[in-house]
């Protein structure tokens, strides 16, 4: 595959008015994928645009507008939405093309631009290197006549359509009413939505990070900083957290006595409810590599399967539409319900989880544990030059690893795809043996990349 000059592992992502983060890179992907995406016809083409609250933002939108309507393409501004809710309504209003302008759970200097399709996915790699290709031509070509320029306008009614696509995730027959909700959302794209939503659908509703002003995104709350959900939890006296991120595609949760619920743990609850039902597909979940060992034997034991994807939430929903699954993500929180939506969402993903606590009566707590996780060992080398993972001693370090865990654990090295890392990673029962497999392949490392 060709090597790619601006999209990443989750499209265009970078410090902010830095390259690639900049404003005329913004406007070169507006006129790139305007110009892709036009279909030639002569009916009016429609792109739709979110954000979260980034004070970039304010310098992106407006570059990535101008290159969508010198095209021809007319424009819809949702304001600030999270990234799921873009995706969904790029599918049901009819667009050619959804952009989400977020840097996800990156703290505010950084910002990003996902790019999603007609059918509401993020687009192909080989779409990708299409607009890529149309990025570097110059700014005059393809332009639209004087009469053919877009039109812009806001949609101020984007919040509330997405808190109605919400609420009917969770079934007629079941209330919030009762819980304490706690939510924490970052003081990020859901910072109204998700909030509303849960009231309406009957919870008391303790919100905190709902308060942004273009620097506080991620900072110090949100699913990347739970110690200030579990801390409000406690408070507050919560029957359960919420912690979104930025941009609300993952979910972490708390429970009332204060314990982190992860992601491998909030697909194994969903599993098992819906597997219960008989509306589990696929016969099992998706998740990456990094999903716990703990997470793999507790759907075997049910009949289910784990199949494994390289990390990435795009790389999970490839594999859940090839194998028809209607459940997967990553132990981080990206939680993929296909029946609901065509990428992760954090309070859809909730949402389910609080439906579990009204049929079932039982306290988070004694859902928040399906299974017992793994001793997993994680470990990062950042290296200076070369290829260590080509190294001969990595090479015989990993296979003695793998050899002394004897098939009761696994063994994962591989390379950072956003920076110069090695990332390590072992499980297995022993937590001792565990422990000293990374720190004998990290010496390795660390040798290979002197």
């Amino acid at each position: 595959m060709n090597k790619r000059a601006y999209f990443g592992t989750d499209g265009i992502r970078g410090q902010a008015n830095r390259y690639p983060m900049t404003a005329e890179v913004a406007l070169r992907v507006g006129l790139a994928a305007g110009k892709l995406f036009r279909t030639g016809d002569d009916r009016r083409h429609l792109v739709v645009i979110g954000k979260d609250t980034r004070l970039s933002g304010y310098m992106i939108e407006p570059a990535l507008v101008a290159g969508f309507t010198s095209v021809g393409m007319d424009v819809r501004l949702f304001g600030p939405l999270p990234t799921p809710a873009v995706a969904m309504m790029t599918r049901s209003m009819r667009a050619d093309l959804g952009v989400m302008i977020s840097a996800s759970h990156n703290n505010f200097a950084d910002n990003g631009i996902k790019l999603f399709g007609p059918d509401g996915y993020k687009l192909s790699d080989a779409m990708e290197l299409k607009i890529e290709a149309h990025m570097d031509e110059g700014l005059q070509e393809g332009l639209a006549g004087p009469k053919q320029l877009g039109r812009v306008a806001r949609m101020d009614e984007a919040q509330a359509r997405y808190i109605e696509i919400v609420k009917a995730t969770l079934p007629r027959s079941l209330s919030l009413a009762g819980l304490r909700v706690v939510i924490d959302c970052a003081h990020g794209a859901a910072y109204r939505v998700a909030p509303t939503a849960l009231y309406e659908l009957g919870a008391e509703v303790m919100e905190i990070g709902v308060t942004p002003n273009g620097y506080n995104i991620n900072e110090e709350c949100g699913s990347t900083h739970p110690a200030t959900l579990v801390k409000a939890v406690r408070e507050y006296r919560g029957d359960i957290g919420i912690a979104l991120d930025g941009d609300a595609d993952r979910v972490l949760i708390c429970d009332e006595k204060g314990r982190i619920v992860d992601g491998d743990q909030i697909m194994a609850l969903i599993a098992q409810a819906w597997a219960a039902r008989d509306s589990l597909t696929g016969g099992g979940v998706v998740a990456t590599v990094m999903s716990n060992l703990g997470l793999e034997r507790f759907l075997a034991e049910r009949n289910l399967k784990l199949e494994r994807t390289a990390v990435g939430d795009r790389h999970v929903m490839a594999k859940m539409r090839e194998g028809k699954f209607n459940l997967g993500g990553e132990a981080s929180g990206h939680i993929i319900l296909s029946d609901y939506s065509t990428t992760g969402d954090g309070l859809i993903a909730a949402l389910q989880v609080l439906a579990e606590m009204v049929r079932s009566g039982k306290p988070m707590s004694a859902l928040g544990r399906q299974f017992e996780p793994a001793p997993q060992k994680l470990e990062n080398v950042r290296f200076a030059h070369g290829k260590p993972l080509e190294n001969a001693s990595v090479k015989t370090a990993i296979a003695s690893a793998e050899k002394r865990l004897n098939g009761c654990g696994r063994v994962l090295v591989r390379a950072s795809g956003t920076e110069p890392l090695i990332r390590i990673m072992a499980e297995g029962d022993d937590e001792k043996l565990v422990g000293q497999l990374v720190r004998d392949i990290a010496a390795a490392v660390k040798s290979a990349a002197r």
